[in-house]
């Protein structure tokens, strides 16, 4: 039994056919310049690659590629799932959803939440529907899993009316990647996850951290929107809110422009002056490039800052867990991070956490010390296996 896992972007779609009980794909993906006369989509059929062209670049082009392709390998037929990801659900959703009429109404509900995000993810789904209409479709939220905060995690300290009129609180984002990993971990320190309170760092272009206890989400770094939290790749994370406010009269900016300022032209990129790439950047601090150096101290000094912060919200932690393309591949990040961290008894082992780079994961602290590690996300499979889940739950009730 096949799942079909799409991440619907504004100008792209990422996909996977997976087996759930094995983890193996058969099938991954992606169409990208949607929209544009240079569209194209790039498919691993079984190991081999290939890349063809969409004409109009259409969401409707890319899976009419993709089905197509599908139909080769003789397994469209199999596919009688496909799980989306959909990147805000508000209040509405706290786990996934079979896509109904009603569902996909509450989804363009929560467009004001993330309008750079849903609308794709929305087109995606409707596009998906007409291109595979026997097939089940599935919507698991980015923001779900961290629905089980309490309110003082995520109330913010505004007038009552914002959040009960309009819906202003901290939401967070990444769940689908915190609550993988953090079951992985479990595995790899053979311990239940029920027991287990864990920090795992999500580190990639965007970044966030999130307090896990018991296997429930109890607070994290973003908030209303992905802007919230850490310093990303090129969103600043945290600031003053009367920033906004001072920097539109001081440049002569409107609004949405010290929004969007913060969300491109921050992070990581506005620190260095040079790059969002950490690889490219952690290579020119070594050349003494003063602005990629700065970038780095930031980064790492509110990295750890805000991972000793959740500590306050599960009055112990069992583990820290660095993920992400980040969190997953840089030595220097993690090493750096967790010399900080000493005072939750955090160590790092250097050969070991050298060596946990391209795939390689496991344990990066010595015995004794407060087990660190990398676990490496994946969260198409997370995707199809809650898919597959709640169709069964729901075939259980109905039978």
């Amino acid at each position: 039994m096949w799942t079909l896992v799409l991440n619907c972007g504004s100008s792209s779609v990422k996909f996977a056919l997976l087996d759930v009980q094995g983890g193996q794909v058969r099938l991954s993906g992606l169409a990208e310049r949607l929209g544009s006369a240079g569209a194209s989509v790039r498919l691993e059929v079984d190991g081999a690659r290939r890349t063809a062209d969409l004409g109009g670049g259409s969401y409707a082009e890319a899976f009419a590629v993709l089905a197509g392709t599908l139909e080769e390998m003789g397994v469209r037929a199999s596919v009688s799932a496909v799980g989306h990801r959909v990147v805000h659900g508000g209040e509405r959703f706290s786990a996934p959803a079979l896509i109904t009429p009603e569902v996909l109404e509450e989804v363009r509900a929560c467009v004001p939440l993330a309008p750079l995000h849903n609308p794709a993810n929305i087109a995606g789904i409707e596009a998906a529907r007409l291109a595979f209409p026997g097939a089940a479709h599935v919507a698991v939220f980015d923001t779900a899993f961290h629905q089980s905060m309490p309110e003082a995690a995520f109330r913010y300290a505004v007038p009552e009316d914002w959040y009960r009129q309009h819906g202003v609180r901290r939401y967070g984002f990444h769940g689908t990647s915190h609550a993988f990993v953090a079951g992985r971990a479990a595995q790899l320190l053979g311990r239940p996850a029920a027991e287990l309170n864990l920090v795992t760092a999500h580190l990639g272009n965007g970044c966030s951290v999130c307090a896990v206890q018991g296997g429930r989400s109890v607070d994290t770094s973003m908030g209303l929107t992905p802007l919230e939290g850490l310093v990303m790749g090129t969103r600043s994370g945290d600031v003053d809110p009367g920033l906004h406010d001072f920097i539109a009269r001081q440049a002569g900016l409107s609004l949405s422009e010290v929004t969007a300022a913060l969300n491109r032209g921050s992070g990581l990129l506005g620190l260095s002056g040079l790059s969002n790439d950490m690889r490219e950047l952690e290579e020119a601090a070594g050349r003494g490039h003063v602005g990629a150096r700065l970038a780095l101290e930031v980064f790492v000094h509110r990295l750890a800052k805000q991972m000793a912060g959740m500590a306050a919200a599960m009055g112990r932690v069992d583990g820290l867990v660095f993920t992400g393309g980040i969190g997953e591949n840089s030595a220097f990040v993690r090493r750096a991070v967790l010399a900080r961290l000493g005072v939750l008894g955090a160590q790092v082992d250097d050969a070991a956490n050298a060596a946990a780079v391209r795939g390689q994961g496991g344990v990066i602290s010595p015995p004794g010390a407060l087990a660190a590690l990398v676990v490496n996300t994946n969260e198409e499979l997370m995707i199809a296996q809650q898919t597959q889940a709640l169709l069964a739950e729901q075939a259980g009730v109905s039978a």
